[in-house]
């Protein structure tokens, strides 16, 4: 029972550490808001959520042998230190350079506590219990993905106090949590076991030359560029299409996120049941569908079911192709970790293709990269083991 109690309250601190891992869902609604602020092109705007997530490309791998030296909780306070730094700065201005400055150590700080926050929890929670914690950690950091498009709308139509800040109240808010989060975890004790062998960069790199691991790591950048793609082009689509503005459509993002969450919550259940092999390809054939629908039809109903689609259908994606990795090569867990991570630079290369498309040809421009990154995921449903 002692124990139990224990775990509980260690468990506790990790999950709002989760939840400052959701902040970087801001810049999808932020992105739009910068635009509309600053008067920038889509091609302009898009360059902030490509470079959130170009520091994954960068940090990801390294973190991965951070971890072996430093150990993962010291690894996540680092993350959380960056993170709150990141959403420090709006406060004091929303120049682009600030901006750019802000979402680049967002990014930063996101890479280090994606890479290390999960093996820290395996830390705790352990056996057939980790995978259902880990679910429910993704469930907790969609929490705040849901809530970044309302936070900043009420900031911005001064249905809360915003003091001056407009829809950047969003980011005092989350700074708060992040404090809060870094605090609570510095004084939680955390009994971290042996971390990997001692290894270099071309070691995990040549991870990649492994079929499935390469294949996991191209998974992961199709399912984040995905998640931000529909996270920023959904509100598009319907000022495009419909003639919303951007208050208005800035639920579309809150409609993702709502069924993503949902996704997360239900997943472990379905996973009960269902093969991962089954469940993957399921997914992906409601995102696949929603794909479609996004790219032809033009009516509000149709649109909100096609964004409620991909939500739920890519809300497991990532847990799946993450815990597929780590079986593959489970005596590297820490060096995997680095390198699926490092997958999430997807969220770069699929805003900035998108950007292009859509000044060329419109939003359906866009959602034509996101369909390419959905065959790639049905493609890749095939070759998901039976676990």
């Amino acid at each position: 029972m002692n124990k139990s109690m224990s775990n509980f309250a260690k468990i506790l601190p990790i999950m709002i550490c989760f939840f400052a891992m959701g902040f970087v869902d801001l810049v999808g609604i932020a992105s739009n808001y910068v635009k509309a602020d600053l008067g920038l092109s889509d091609a302009q705007a898009n360059v902030l959520p490509s470079l959130v997530f170009f520091w994954f490309l960068i940090f990801s791998v390294p973190t991965g042998l951070l971890m072996n030296r430093i150990g993962r909780k010291k690894t996540v306070m680092l993350s959380l230190f960056v993170t709150a730094l990141s959403l420090l700065m709006p406060v004091f201005g929303d120049s682009y350079p600030v901006m750019l400055l802000s979402f680049s150590l967002l990014g930063i700080g996101n890479a280090l506590m994606q890479t290390s926050l999960n093996p820290l929890l395996s830390a705790i929670v352990r056996g057939d219990k980790l995978a259902s914690s880990l679910t429910f950690g993704q469930f907790v950091k969609a929490i705040a993905s849901f809530l970044a498009p309302y936070i900043a709308m009420w900031g911005a139509t001064q249905a809360v106090p915003s003091f001056g800040l407009g829809w950047r109240v969003l980011f005092p808010v989350y700074f708060i949590i992040a404090v809060i989060a870094v605090m609570w975890l510095g004084v939680t004790s955390i009994e971290e076991e042996k971390p990997d062998a001692a290894s270099g960069f071309g070691d995990c790199f040549r991870l990649l030359g492994r079929p499935f691991i390469l294949l996991c790591f191209l998974g992961i950048m199709c399912h984040v560029g995905i998640d931000v793609g529909t996270n920023t082009t959904a509100p598009k689509i319907l000022m495009e299409r419909l003639g919303f503005s951007l208050e208005e459509a800035s639920f579309s993002t809150s409609l993702y996120f709502i069924f993503r969450t949902v996704g997360c919550l239900t997943g472990a259940l379905i996973l009960q049941k269902l093969s991962p092999k089954v469940f993957f390809f399921i997914s992906i054939s409601m995102m696949t569908v929603s794909m479609l629908m996004l790219l032809f039809c033009h009516s509000l109903a149709a649109v909100y079911v096609a964004i409620a689609l991909v939500g739920y259908g890519n809300s497991n994606v990532f847990s799946i192709i993450f815990s597929q990795a780590l079986l593959d090569m489970p005596e590297k867990k820490n060096e995997i970790s680095g390198l699926m991570i490092m997958g999430l630079f997807g969220g770069t290369v699929f805003p900035l293709l998108m950007g292009f498309a859509s000044d060329a040809a419109g939003q359906a421009g866009a959602v034509a990269v996101m369909l390419a990154g959905t065959m790639y995921l049905m493609f890749y449903a095939f070759k998901v083991k039976k676990i």
